[in-house]
Parts: structure tokens; C-alpha cells; sequence
């Protein structure tokens, strides 16, 4: 099993700091996590974690070889229920990481709808939701097919974290052989899913996981919040039952990259070991 991290290891620290942690860590993967259009202070700075998706690739490749380091994936979460806009993450800039991860020799990049922000998002139907996801991601999904990247969604939103959704979603874009799903254990499960029935349902489809663990004190908020960027214990000390989440995966044929989503050093290490041993 492939497994990585999630490239926003250290606060306040800019992206190469990130890929220094990994390779300290004794990762040999990572996934290129925040990205942003143009650019920003905070990385022009050194005090943002996130890279442009209008670098030149090689800025990025050469960086990533200083630490001996393989990217995975390239993130592109959006938000597709609220109206489209210039200061929301959306259809543009998805197209624009499928031409980065094209440069960069990534095959992989991963989005989600996100949960609305706006009176408008939130006045949706369900069917209604269904259909601006769609047609946001329909020509993300021509770049994809076209250059050769699958289109990944992640449970992480008010469709996504639950399997009829997701099926809806899957559906709706069809193109089987780009469009799959990156399965996250703690979103799906913090969302009110099941991440087990996740498997069950999509198996094949599911070509990168997230892994992360979430503590009881969440249970209270299940069905309430769509996605947390990093589970804050090590897997297995949660509840949503990460070894035999492994089996099922590894069971149903899975071989694919997987990210550790989980904050601190130690929690990390004791993550990846946990995974090796549940995996062997």
C-alpha cells in the first residue's frame, strides 16, 4: 500500500517546509495539497502552505526532488453549490489543476462540492444541487478525459458524504474511466455516511483514500458538518473503525495512493505503522 501525506504538516510554514517534514518524517510520498489561482502574500511571504496553479511545473518538480519525494495527487476542492464567482474556488480553477497535474506527471486529482455559503446554495433542492455539480464539473471532466488525470470526488459536502449522492454525482458526469471517487474515512463517516458502505458500493471506482480517524466527542456533530481538514488522533483510536476499513478495501481489490490526513509528528508514525501492520 502506498501511503503519504498530506502536505500541510507545520503551520505558518510555507510549502517546501511541508515536503522537509514528510522526507523527516520517512514518507516518500505526498500529496499537493493547497493551491490557490494568481498569487498571494502568504506564500510570496513564506508563511502559506499552498502553491499556484499558475507555477511553472518545473518550480514545483524541483522542489519535490530537493526531498526525494513522489506527489500523488493534486487537491481541487471547490465549491459548486453556491453561485459561480471569481472569489470561490470552482469550475476554473478545477481545470486548472487537471493542466497542472497533467505537467506534473500527477494522475490523480481530487475535488468535492463542498457545503453552500451562501442563501442561495442553501435554497437548493436536492435534485437542483445534483444538477449544479454536474454541469460545474463538465468540462473539468473534458480536461481530464483529454489529458489522461481521473476526476476523484471526495466525500466532503452535502452530496458527497453520503453514497446515494455520490452515486447521483457518479452518474450524472458518467465517464467511468476518468471519474471515480477518493474515499475519506473521517469525512464520510462525520458527514452520516458509512465509509464500509462506501466500499461496498463503489469498490473499483475508489483510486486514492484519505485516511483519518475521528474521536467520540465528534459523534454529536454527525450529520452536521460536511468534512474537517485533519483528524487529530492517530487511526485506530477513533471510532470509525479503521482496520477493518483496511480489509474491506484491500478485499475489494484496492491498490491504489493513499494520504494520511492526521496532525502531529508522533500521531503520524503511529498512523502509518498501524496502516502497514493492518495491511500486511
Amino acid at each position: 500500500m502506498i501511503i503519504g501525506c498530506f502536505a500541510l504538516m507545520e503551520p505558518f510554514t510555507p510549502m517546501r517546509r511541508q515536503f522537509e517534514v514528510i522526507r523527516e518524517l520517512g514518507f516518500d510520498f505526498a500529496d499537493l495539497t493547497d493551491n490557490h489561482d494568481g498569487a498571494t502574500l502568504g506564500t510570496e511571504f513564506g508563511f502559506a502552505a499552498s502553491f499556484s496553479l499558475d507555477s511553472h511545473a518545473d518550480d514545483i518538480l524541483n522542489m519535490v526532488a530537493d526531498f526525494n519525494l513522489t506527489l500523488t495527487s493534486v487537491c481541487a476542492h471547490a465549491n459548486l453549490l453556491d453561485p459561480a464567482s471569481p472569489a470561490r474556488y470552482g469550475t476554473m480553477e478545477i481545470i486548472k489543476a487537471i493542466k497542472l497535474a497533467h505537467f506534473l506527471g500527477v494522475k490523480q486529482v481530487i475535488t468535492t462540492e463542498g457545503d453552500p455559503k451562501t442563501a442561495f446554495g442553501h435554497s437548493l433542492t436536492h435534485d437542483q444541487r445534483i444538477f449544479s455539480v454536474v454541469e460545474k464539473l463538465q468540462e473539468p471532466v473534458r480536461w481530464a478525459s483529454r489529458l489522461g488525470i481521473e476526476l476523484l470526488l471526495e466525500p466532503h459536502g452535502i452530496l458527497t458524504d453520503s453514497v446515494e449522492g455520490m452515486q447521483q454525482i457518479l452518474e450524472g458526469l458518467g465517464h467511468e474511466e476518468v471519474v471515480g471517487v477518493n474515499l475519506d474515512t473521517g469525512n464520510s463517516w462525520l458527514g452520516g455516511g458509512d465509509p464500509a458502505a462506501f466500499i461496498r458500493t463503489f469498490g473499483p471506482r475508489i483510486k486514492h483514500v484519505h485516511w483519518k480517524d475521528m474521536e467520540a466527542a465528534w459523534e454529536s456533530k454527525r450529520g452536521t458538518q460536511y468534512g474537517c481538514g485533519m483528524g487529530m488522533i492517530p487511526l485506530g483510536d477513533g471510532v470509525v473503525g479503521m482496520e477493518a476499513l483496511v480489509k474491506q478495501l484491500l478485499d475489494a481489490g484496492f491498490d491504489g495512493p493513499t494520504t494520511l490526513e492526521v496532525a502531529g509528528p508522533d500521531n503520524v508514525k503511529r498512523s502509518a505503522e498501524r496502516l502497514h501492520k493492518w495491511a500486511s
